[in-house]
């Protein structure tokens, strides 16, 4: 049976449709797309009345960590998967920091199978850049490409040896993926717990400064004219860094950043109280920062927006600060924080589906991210105008830690849509 979206208001910036069209779904593909009331007489088509809602390519995380295997506890394949699709992801690339880590074929081909067993969307695995995570030697690149890696990194460790990165950006361009890089120098930021600066000082906490991200993201630029290599900043916050990513792309240098939501909507101030879902690496930055994030979203230098989903039990988090893990859950809220930029005219409603979608199609080399006709059925509808307060405990993650309790936002994922079956409708 053939599936018609009918009266919506369809943004694609791919395709650079932003207006009334209706869509037509046939076996899992998009058969039509055309203005609106041009579509009549479909034959046993069931129809999807999207009078005043967003139809829109269904959105893409390239930064998630789904813990399996090893910290199932966290989050599964199967519980990151619900709670992507109810934030109206259809496609996630997850990170390799799983235990074992990915860093060869045979933990891919997992992934990938559970995937096939228990995910109603698409799971992109990224593989290690080096054995173990441990920035010493580096994992066989071209194996993890053929099992099906679509990019390298060794997120949550940074690759310090300069020389180990040299040839993985090497690597990276023979095989035409980018490498990810987690920017930190360690030695900056060792024993910290959360960004240097005032609140750092009056918390009495270790400090992590943002010359230790600047430094970081410095060298890998310098790297690239050598290596010819593709660089992907993952998280930026600091606002110096997003200036040198600004500046390299200047020059033509193949370098492309995502940001977080958490990093251009909150700062160091949300960990007052010790409040440790306000805990994260790179951690929280300054108000100087995010106004430098929020500019780089304006301008174009940051290319996409990334949630870098990082679940945790309660046990990980109600512990003292210091102690505390890293990360928080953001599948869930990356819209509405999201159309918080809308709301302060940073970006437009068509630029953050675009960070959302188009964009990170275009830099992983994907087949997903657009609604031409003969793509994969993969659609978000959301209500841009309902309000609601953000409730963790109604995530469906596995893990509730989230700094965003009690908010008020606007924004709200209706359906999602994968190869043309809905997965997710909201209540």
């Amino acid at each position: 049976m053939r599936t018609l979206i009918k009266d919506g208001h369809l943004i694609d910036p791919g395709n650079q449709k932003n207006g009334k069209f209706d869509l037509l779904i046939n076996k899992g593909k998009i058969e039509a797309v055309e203005p609106k009331g041009k579509l009549k007489d479909i034959a046993d088509a069931k129809t999807i009345d999207a009078q005043g809602v967003i139809v829109a390519p269904g959105f893409c995380d390239m930064h998630v960590h789904f813990r399996e295997p090893g910290h199932e506890y966290k989050e599964t394949i199967e519980t990151g998967s619900e709670s992507a699709a109810a934030g109206g992801f259809t496609t996630v690339a997850v990170m390799p920091n799983t235990s074992p880590v990915n860093d060869n074929r045979s933990v891919t081909d997992f992934i990938l199978a559970q995937a096939k067993e228990t995910s109603n969307i698409n799971i992109l695995p990224i593989g290690a850049i080096t054995k173990g995570l441990k920035g010493e030697s580096l994992s066989d690149m071209g194996e993890l490409k053929e099992a099906g890696c679509i990019g390298y990194s060794d997120d949550g460790l940074p690759v310090s040896d300069s020389e180990i990165m040299r040839r993985a950006l090497e690597y990276s361009k023979m095989f035409g993926l980018p490498c990810i890089q987690h920017s930190e120098v360690l030695e900056l930021t060792q024993g910290g717990s959360m960004n240097e600066g005032v609140v750092s000082t009056e918390l009495g906490l270790k400090g992590m400064p943002t010359e230790a991200e600047d430094i970081m993201v410095h060298r890998d630029i310098s790297l690239l004219p050598k290596t010819g290599g593709r660089l992907h900043v993952a998280h930026i916050s600091s606002g110096g860094a997003v200036e040198l990513v600004r500046q390299a792309k200047a020059k033509g240098l193949p370098v492309t950043c995502e940001v977080a939501p958490h990093h251009f909507t909150l700062t160091h101030e949300a960990c007052r109280g010790y409040n440790t879902n306000a805990k994260m690496s790179p951690p929280l930055r300054t108000e100087s920062d995010i106004e430098l994030i929020q500019e780089g979203m304006r301008d174009g230098t940051i290319d996409i927006i990334a949630t870098d989903h990082a679940p945790h039990d309660l046990v990980d988090k109600q512990v003292e600060f210091s102690k505390a893990c890293f990360g928080i859950v953001g599948l869930e809220t990356a819209l509405p924080l999201t159309l918080k930029m809308v709301d302060k005219n940073i970006i437009s409603l068509e630029k953050a589906i675009d960070m959302l979608t188009f964009q990170p199609s275009r830099i992983f080399g994907l087949e997903v991210g657009t609604l031409g006709v003969g793509k994969k059925a993969d659609i978000t509808l959301f209500n841009e105008k309902e309000e609601y307060s953000i409730d963790p405990s109604k995530f469906k993650s596995r893990s509730k830690n989230s700094p965003y309790k009690g908010w008020k936002v606007r924004g709200k994922v209706l359906q999602t849509i994968v190869n043309g079956k809905t997965i997710f409708k909201s209540n």
